[in-house]
């Protein structure tokens, strides 16, 4: 054995090298800067190491012996924490037996997580509808894209084509009133024309007419009416402002009387009016105003005179209604036109 090897009394060879401080065994370091034997422990925890810088040899603490990097740990014995897990004989317990305060804890974990993707969901759907939103509101895109020029243009193209439109609106309505007055003008223009056509077919005798007026009739005496004491009585209450007259006879017969009505003497004391023949009485059914009426025939020397001067008589009858039935046929003009 050499001389750099010493005997340590179990019959191994100590190897040489710088002898550990302290004393013999179980002996504390006198150093006051030695360190405690416990720190020294390979059961003791340890410090961190810095990781190693290239080019510098590695740091070897104190009691601990260097891992070979090719060495097989075996993770077994460590914990989640990175502690040895060690059982009721000081054996590191397996690696799938974990402690069972931690089971509420990964319980915990494994809700915390299904929420976790549950939001995460939510927010993505939320963001899809934003974009679908985004993109359905959105105007058209080759605006974004377009000149200030051709923004500038386009509006003013926006602004001449409102006020067409305007102008367009405003002539309608100008249409519209225009349409409904003409349509009040003629509407009214018929209505005139329905009471300018009334008035003279009952001028005519074309039509019936009633009225407030009275009724004359004629007696005869010692001789008989005359044809012309009837068309004088006529005349008067035309000027008297009758509107409508009919002349009837003894016999029930009737005949209207216009303006081309003429009065002739027939046989027997008879007259004929309109190529009819009528016998007597006459009585003339007249509408107007009746004071007036009466008025004009009782005038002296007039149609009530003349007919009492020759035996006759003549009575009123005043009518609050009085009815003039009878009817003429259209007179058809040959000659006579309307000034264009």
């Amino acid at each position: 054995m050499s001389d750099e090897q010493t005997d340590t009394g179990t019959g191994w060879p100590q190897p040489a090298g710088p002898a550990r401080p302290g004393g013999p065994a179980g002996e504390p370091d006198p150093r006051p800067d030695a360190p405690d034997p416990d720190e020294l422990s390979p059961l003791a925890p340890q410090e961190p190491v810095e990781p190693e810088q290239p080019g510098e040899d590695p740091v070897v603490q104190p009691g601990v012996e260097p891992v070979d990097d090719g060495a097989t740990v075996d993770l077994s014995a460590v914990s989640r924490s990175g502690e040895p897990v060690a059982g009721s004989d000081g054996l590191a317990e397996p690696a799938g037996e974990l402690d069972p305060a931690a089971a509420p804890v990964a319980a915990g974990r494994s809700r915390w997580s299904a929420a976790g993707a549950m939001i995460v969901a939510l927010l993505v759907l939320l963001g899809f509808t934003l974009v679908v939103q985004l993109k359905t509101t959105s105007t058209d895109p080759t605006l974004g894209a377009t000149r200030q020029e051709d923004l500038v243009r386009i509006l003013s193209d926006l602004d001449a084509r409102e006020n067409r439109l305007q102008q367009d609106i405003r002539a309608l309505e100008e249409s519209q009133r225009q349409l409904h007055s003409g349509e009040q003008g003629r509407q009214a223009a018929l209505d005139e024309a329905t009471r300018r056509a009334d008035e003279l077919g009952i001028l005519a005798g074309t039509l019936p007419a009633v009225g407030p007026g009275l009724t004359v009739q004629f007696d005869a005496g010692v001789t008989p009416i005359a044809a012309n004491r009837v068309l004088d009585a006529v005349q008067e209450l035309r000027g008297a402002g009758a509107e409508a007259m009919q002349i009837s006879g003894g016999d029930r017969a009737t005949v209207r009387i216009i303006s081309s009505t003429y009065f002739l003497d027939g046989d027997n004391g008879s007259l004929v009016v309109e190529g009819r023949r009528l016998t007597g009485p006459y009585t003339i059914t007249v509408i107007g105003d009746p004071a007036t009426m009466r008025t004009a025939l009782n005038i002296p020397g007039g149609v009530v005179a003349s007919v009492r001067g020759v035996g006759g008589n003549v009575t009123f009858g005043e009518r609050e209604v009085a009815e003039v039935s009878a009817l003429h046929a259209p007179i058809k003009l040959e000659h006579a036109r309307p000034v264009s």
